[in-house]
């Protein structure tokens, strides 16, 4: 969600993604995600498991090996995914790595923004990737409604069954079978700031909404711009959305409104717009104005709060742990350039909503398989973990694989919460209204951060879309 995009969902299995996939973590009250946070890894909390495979000719000495894997000497794997920038570079190292163990030749071809009409258009011509790596549930459903996907193999299902809890196995299945790994998740309850900027402004972490507000008023006072928001963006709305609306609105509610039992004329949808509009209707607080959040992309929303440390353009931005990324990336460290703490309580809890890629494969072959057992190994997620910008669900991996104590905090957390946690709720609605840019949520919330006053024609609007994609 993120550079991870929303893409095409299944309108057709509501009930199977709300049992699936209506989750959010409910770890707020065990992160402390500041860098002091955690003290350090323990290994005795989650270590890479498993018995070492025969070293193998170009492996990799530095990484452990866990899981066997085939050759594939001469065999080409075609792998796509919307990552780009530094994600696409991290991905790529796993795949490296899986070319050196194996040796299959592994290309990544960038799906765009919208996966779902990316895929739809290679099935057509007869040259679907043989894996790819999907950004929510609704669209693995889909999929494998539509025969595009291909069952796990044994071997690929006895990793996930050893490394991962049982709801991450479910977000990857459809009608009993397993057809995904959760190679990458995400916390996306998470505000991070510019520490020289808080500093100099006197500004303290807030933990509810009200002193989130207060707190961005003492930084605009001081003459920076508060809250970078990445508007052009539509996903990054939604997250916004969510998050309040989870801890004002609760947890089943957000499951209804997921799954749409209940309309977004609803009175809950109403109150969570409102309370986003004491953000979004005051310009003073958002970096730009009005005008410049919706014009700023997810990537520079992130800089744009760390590049030039106290004379940056904003002081806070609100999204996921793989923002650490883009963070890293201006040259701020993490835990003294840049902290972070949980996204504010509305109601009596701070919300945690989570997202993550999962790698489905769309060919048969013995390539494609192994892939997607190497992908839920610990040895593939030990790999990005130690490059940054990235959470793993797998409950093996050592937590000494994240570079900083920020990050060990925030993926100890999303592990210990086992199978008690909720998805992303765009991630799970059909394409057309959660997914697509330039229409549906996307679009309404976009247009929504122009107008904030105008909560009653933002639910209608949404309303009117929701029905249409949901079609009840």
């Amino acid at each position: 969600m993120r550079t991870s995009l929303c893409t095409s969902r299944c309108t057709s299995l509501r009930t199977a993604r709300g049992a699936r996939g209506a989750l959010a973590v409910v770890v707020a009250g065990t992160l402390a995600l500041t860098a002091a946070a955690c003290g350090g890894s323990d290994s005795s909390d989650s270590s890479d498991s498993g018995t070492p495979s025969a070293g193998r000719s170009g492996s990799s000495d530095a990484i452990p090996q866990t899981v066997q894997l085939p050759r594939l000497d001469g065999q080409k794997l075609k792998v796509t995914a919307v990552w780009t920038g530094a994600e696409q570079k991290h991905f790529t190292k796993v795949l490296d790595e899986f070319t050196k163990r194996t040796g299959a030749e592994v290309s990544f071809v960038p799906s765009g923004d919208d996966m779902a009409s990316f895929i739809g258009s290679k099935i057509a011509g007869g040259d679907p990737p043989d894996v790819a790596m999907l950004g929510q549930p609704g669209v693995l459903h889909e999929f494998a409604q539509k025969g595009w996907l291909k069952p796990l193999s044994g071997e690929a299902t006895a990793q996930l069954d050893k490394n991962f809890a049982k709801g991450w196995q479910d977000l990857g299945s459809h009608d009993g079978k397993q057809y995904g790994v959760y190679f990458k998740a995400s916390n996306k309850s998470l505000v991070w700031y510019n520490t020289k900027i808080f500093d100099a402004a006197g500004a303290k972490e807030p933990r509810t909404w009200p002193d989130f507000l207060k707190t961005a008023q003492v930084i605009a006072d001081y003459g920076i711009p508060p809250v970078s928001v990445a508007g052009a963006d539509g996903w990054t709305l939604t997250d916004w959305f969510e998050n309040v609306y989870l801890s004002q609105a609760g947890k089943e509610k957000y499951d209804q409104l997921t799954k749409h039992t209940i309309k977004w004329t609803d009175p809950s949808v109403k109150d969570a717009l409102t309370t986003l509009g004491q953000l979004f209707g005051k310009k003073e607080l958002l970096a730009g104005g009005n005008d410049g959040a919706i014009g700023t992309q997810f990537p520079n929303s992130v800089t744009q709060t760390f590049i030039g440390g106290d004379k940056a353009k904003a002081a806070m931005v609100f999204e996921g742990d793989f923002a650490a990324a883009n963070i890293t990336g201006a040259n701020a460290a993490i835990g003294k350039d840049a902290k972070v703490f949980p996204f504010p309580a509305v109601g009596d809890r701070p919300p945690v909503v989570t997202g993550g890629d999962v790698g489905v494969a769309l060919k048969d072959g013995r390539a494609a398989q192994a892939l997607l057992t190497f992908l839920a190994s610990t040895d593939a997620a030990r790999i990005w973990a130690q490059q940054g910008g990235f959470v793993s669900a797998n409950k093996n991996l050592d937590l000494a694989a994240y570079p900083d104590d920020v990050q060990r905090s925030i993926a100890k957390a999303l592990v210990a919460a086992g199978d008690d946690f909720r998805f992303d709720m765009s991630d799970q609605a059909p394409a057309s209204f959660g997914a697509k840019p330039g229409q549906g949520e996307w679009k309404d919330l976009q247009d929504f951060l122009k107008n904030p006053a105008d909560v009653a024609g933002t639910q209608a609007k949404l309303e009117a879309d929701a029905a249409k994609a949901f079609k009840n």
